[in-house]
């Protein structure tokens, strides 16, 4: 009963993180269904400033506390890096290329990730998580169908540093890990991602549009659950796994705006899309299997005594 228990707690230990993380793109990947159904197409730059403010000031009201000290500018930075440039870079994006190339782009993610990891933290990937990111960037093309459509420079180039931004922005949030809580620091971020996005969809779209019951509630459901829960899952795999591995977790976001649309729009999928999405799952699993201690982020003691 003991080595059955002993067994159990340790099976846990291993699963908690990346289930923990994996909720953040399942979430992320839950607006793309939520945003077609119910809400207005042609305000997108407000759209992503009504996810990103009030989920931000939520959060803010739960932690009850601003940034002190170099926080200031660390917030505007990551806010600028997660929220504000991504957001816009994905909306520019959605303008100038098929919603299946844009797809495409995010398989590259992982081993963006990867290669920020090994130039900011010296995190070198494992061949594992080479292998996984491989294998799931397969997976998402399959999933899309090929990325079939018309290819616009500035559309991709847009697509590529949307993806960089993020990217760059979570090994930058686990690089200034100095114990301040996750939730804390997402808070902070949101609201200054937010507050940009606000500007400039006022500047580009003008006043914000009016809603309806059913897109308020989608807005709510968008900002609190897709956003702020997202984020703050996101990163607290980035706080407590390898950023390659959580790279990989992140290609359950395409996954799930596919699963969406098939079990409750009534889609289906071709063979390849079911290889497709067997392959991403099959690189979730691969990257967190047999996790050994060599891999395993350091002890919080160890991160305060970096160089920050």
């Amino acid at each position: 009963m003991e080595n059955i228990s002993a067994r159990s707690l340790r099976i846990w230990s291993m699963a908690r993180w990346p289930l923990v993380a994996a909720i953040g793109p399942i979430a992320f990947g839950s607006t793309y269904w939520v945003t077609r159904e119910f809400l207005p197409a042609d305000s997108p730059l407000w759209g992503s400033a009504i996810r990103a403010l009030p989920a931000g000031l939520v959060l803010l009201l739960v932690v009850r506390r601003l940034p002190r000290g170099v926080w200031w500018w660390r917030s505007i930075v990551l806010g600028t890096l997660n929220m504000g440039l991504f957001f816009c870079l994905v909306y520019v994006a959605a303008q100038l290329l098929p919603s299946s190339v844009a797809a495409s782009v995010t398989s590259v993610a992982p081993l963006m990730i990867a290669a920020f990891a090994w130039l900011i933290l010296h995190e070198r990937a494992t061949a594992r998580v080479l292998i996984g990111a491989g294998v799931g960037a397969a997976g998402v093309l399959l999933i899309v169908g090929t990325a079939t459509g018309r290819l616009d420079i500035w559309g991709i180039s847009a697509s590529f540093a949307s993806m960089a931004m993020s990217a760059l922005g979570a090994i930058l949030m686990k690089r200034w890990n100095d114990g301040t809580p996750v939730l804390t620091v997402t808070a902070w971020q949101l609201v200054v991602g937010g507050i940009e996005l606000t500007l400039v969809a006022a500047l580009f779209e003008g006043a914000p549009p009016s809603v309806t019951p059913s897109e308020l509630i989608a807005f709510a459901y968008i900002s609190l659950i897709a956003t702020a829960l997202g984020f703050f899952c996101w990163f607290s795999g980035f706080r407590h796994l390898p950023a390659g591995v959580v790279g990989v977790i992140g290609l359950l976001n395409p996954v799930t705006g596919v699963a969406l649309g098939v079990l409750i729009s009534g889609e289906t999928l071709s063979p390849l899309q079911l290889i497709g999405v067997a392959l991403v799952l099959g690189s979730v699993v691969l990257v967190n299997a047999r996790r050994d201690r060599t891999t395993r982020v350091p002890p919080m003691s160890a991160v305060r005594r970096a160089r920050i």
